[in-house]
């Protein structure tokens, strides 16, 4: 049996894959306590019990240490006659708002400081190999002021991936290249880049980057992954021909129990919950193509000009907005040469919105609900929808608020952003396998 500790562990996609590979996870720890809901329900599901034989530890990394990781795992009803095993893995992704290029970079953001912190804990647990996993952002960030687990002080403006490999030279580990694997070279079907570091302790052999499975040609497309869970009846006879190998591994799971045993989702489609989307909306949504952002429709509805004759809520909203008639608003925009004034009282100044493609892979999937829309339906993805493309089986249920806005976001940990922040289970099983084939 392999040992793993997962932290920063979030709602469960590595520990999944870590599962998926073989590890049995003794300790695992977040921050939030909606994550803790879904990941302790998900391990209880498993059969990893909180005092048996597992720990979860909800808590700030920067108050944990290794003497009450040890402490914790020491009192575990599995270890009460016998010592504690060796940790044979630990596995992280320290949050990575602050290395993100998805918005503004700043060099000084705490967060940034977590993966020290994480760094810390690997020393003080000494285990044979470690994985961490982050944004591509994580390459090119520069860190100012920054002292090591050692008290080392690096210059100014160093790059986060230097100080890192020097880092782990300094608490006796070794470190492959740092390499950016893409979720969809690994069978998920979503183009997810992640920067991934493995390190392994000075007496242990190298292990490697796991190889692709899939090319940018063979990769899953959003249809392979969730075509069976259109609502629209005539949309889904049209599109779903037969359950792909995917959904049927989805319904079936991957992931097993303690026993060895996978959990079929029986059926039961959890967390499938379409949002309720007002005509207009759905409106507006219904006029991307495929594979369109609201810059590009835009810019099309100005030089090309659309027809919007079966949008009564979005020719209303026009002619309330433009003091003209219907026929007057239906000429205007099917002629071409719109002001950019008038799109945007036809599709609002919000360009950020994307319809996927579904001969594709899905874009990264974010936290925000609303930033994509369906290519079968126009309304936007449902939390499961978004739990297929991620790769989390069905059977895999996420807990508490559906979504959140306004500053509760920066506290509360909805569904979509549970889904949004994990990284892809069979990404993190294709790495741990690597780890796995080392022990």
């Amino acid at each position: 049996m392999a040992f793993a500790i997962d932290l920063f562990c979030g709602a469960g996609g590595m520990s999944e894959g870590l599962i998926q590979a073989g590890f049995h996870i003794l300790f695992s720890s977040d921050i939030n306590s909606d994550v803790q809901q879904t990941y302790m329900n998900r391990h209880e599901q498993l059969g990893l019990h909180q005092g048996l034989n597992t720990h979860f530890h909800r808590g700030d990394i920067r108050e944990l240490n290794g003497d009450m990781i040890r402490e914790a795992i020491k009192n575990l009803e599995i270890f009460r006659s016998q010592a504690i095993p060796e940790i044979d893995a630990i596995f992280g992704g320290p949050p990575c708002q602050g290395f993100s290029r998805a918005g503004r970079r700043n060099p000084n953001d705490p967060r940034n400081m977590l993966f020290r912190e994480y760094l810390r804990v690997i020393s003080e647990i000494s285990p044979k190999y470690v994985v961490l996993e982050n944004v591509t952002g994580f390459i090119d960030t520069r860190l100012y002021g920054f002292v090591g687990v050692t008290g080392h002080k690096y210059e100014d403006g160093e790059f986060v991936p230097e100080i890192l490999r020097n880092e782990f030279r300094l608490i006796g580990y070794q470190t492959l290249e740092p390499k950016i694997l893409n979720a969809a070279h690994y069978g998920v079907p979503q183009r997810r880049n992640r920067i991934i570091v493995m390190a392994y302790r000075n007496d242990m052999a190298a292990p490697s980057y796991p190889e692709a499975t899939h090319n940018d040609e063979t990769a899953l497309t959003i249809t392979d992954a969730i075509s069976d869970l259109i609502r629209n009846e005539n949309v889904r006879n049209q599109v779903h021909v037969s359950n792909t190998e995917f959904q049927i591994m989805s319904k079936e799971g991957r992931t097993p129990d303690i026993n060895g045993n996978t959990i079929s989702s029986n059926g039961v489609i959890h967390n499938n919950e379409i949002s309720t989307h007002q005509q207009i909306i759905s409106e507006r949504f219904s006029l991307f193509r495929e594979g369109e952002d609201g810059a590009e429709l835009k810019n099309r509805i100005m030089s090309e000009g659309i027809d919007i004759s079966e949008s009564p809520a979005l020719i209303a909203h026009c002619i309330e907005n433009m003091g003209i008639g219907v026929n007057e608003v239906i000429a205007l925009f099917k002629d071409g040469n719109v002001s950019r004034e008038n799109a945007e009282i036809l599709l609002t100044k919000k360009n950020i919105r994307t319809r996927l493609d579904r001969t594709k892979p899905s874009a990264t999937v974010m936290t925000i609900a609303d930033d994509y829309i369906s290519p079968f339906e126009p309304r936007t993805f449902t939390v499961r929808e978004l739990a297929r493309i991620q790769s989390f089986d069905d059977s895999f249920e996420f807990l508490g608020k559906r979504t959140t806005g306004g500053l509760r976001r920066r506290v509360e940990v909805p569904q979509y952003s549970q889904v949004g922040n994990a990284v892809p289970p069979l990404l993190a099983e294709a790495v741990a396998t690597e780890i796995i084939k080392m022990l």
